[in-house]
C-alpha cells in the first residue's frame, strides 16, 4: 500500500496529464509527461494482478515495452512504462491488407515478444491488433492487463478475459491456458493481416494459410507447441 501510494504522489507531483488514451470498467491508460524533461511515459491503473507486469520489470525486449514501475495495492494495480511511439497494427489494417512478406515479419516479431513472456511462465490472452505498436519497423507487443501465470495444478484460469474471435476456446472456462493460447490468437492475428477476416470465415492461402489453421486448432494440442516451432514454422 505504502509503495502504491508514494508512485502516485509522485507521478502528481513530476508529471502532467497530456490524455487518457484507454478507458474499461477495468482501470484506464494514461499518457503523461514529465514536467522538466518532457519524457513521456504511460501511467496504467487496473484492477487485478501486477505479478506479470513484475516479472517484465528487470527484462528489456525490442518488442516488448520497457516497464519501469509496478506498484499494488490489494487488487488495485498501478504500472508506469515506456510509451511506445508509433502506428497500431488495426489503425494499419483499417486501410488494406498487408503482404504476405510484412505479414509474416510482424508474426515472426511478436513471436519473439511471446518468446520472452512464455518464458516468465506468463501468457498474454490479449493478442489482437489494437495490442499491437509498430515502432519504425518493429511490432512491438504491448498492455498486459489480462495477463497470467500458469499454475500447472489448476484446472482453468481464475478469471476469464481476453477478445472474442482472438481468444481460443480454453480462455472460457474450459480448462487453464498457456503459451498455445497465444499462439492461437496469433494464428487469427496472421489471417487478419491477410485476409481482413477471421479464419472460419476466410482462410488465407498458401504456406501461410497451414500455418493459421494449425495454429487455431480447437484442441491445445494440436497446436504448434510453443512459439520457437511457429517462428520455424513462418520461414
Amino acid at each position: 500500500m505504502e509503495l502504491y501510494t508514494s508512485l502516485l504522489e509522485a507521478l502528481e507531483r513530476e508529471y502532467d496529464t497530456i490524455r487518457c488514451l484507454k478507458e474499461s470498467p477495468r482501470g484506464c491508460v494514461t499518457l503523461l509527461r514529465h514536467r522538466q524533461s518532457g519524457t513521456r511515459l504511460l501511467f496504467r491503473r487496473f484492477t487485478g494482478s501486477g505479478a506479470v507486469y513484475r516479472r517484465l520489470l528487470p527484462l528489456s525486449s525490442p518488442h516488448l515495452p520497457q516497464i519501469l514501475e509496478v506498484a499494488e495495492a490489494g487488487d488495485q494495480v498501478a504500472v508506469v512504462e515506456e510509451y511506445v511511439e508509433g502506428d497500431t497494427l488495426s489503425s494499419l489494417l483499417e486501410a488494406e491488407c498487408l503482404r504476405p512478406a510484412v505479414a509474416r515479419r510482424i508474426a515472426r516479431e511478436l513471436c519473439q515478444a511471446l518468446w520472452v513472456l512464455h518464458g516468465l511462465g506468463a501468457v498474454h490472452r490479449d493478442v489482437k491488433p489494437e495490442n499491437v505498436i509498430l515502432r519504425g519497423s518493429e511490432a512491438v507487443l504491448i498492455d498486459f492487463d489480462a495477463s497470467r501465470l500458469v499454475k500447472p495444478r489448476q484446472e482453468a484460469d481464475t478469471q476469464v478475459l481476453g477478445t472474442t474471435g482472438y481468444a481460443p476456446p480454453e480462455q472460457y472456462g474450459l480448462s487453464q491456458t498457456d503459451g498455445r493460447a497465444d499462439i492461437y490468437a496469433l494464428g487469427v492475428l496472421l489471417n487478419v493481416m491477410l485476409t481482413g477476416q477471421h479464419p472460419s470465415r476466410a482462410l488465407a492461402g498458401g504456406q501461410l494459410g497451414r500455418v493459421v489453421r494449425k495454429c487455431t486448432m480447437m484442441n491445445p494440442q494440436n497446436r504448434y507447441p510453443d512459439v520457437l516451432r511457429l517462428m520455424e514454422a513462418l520461414g
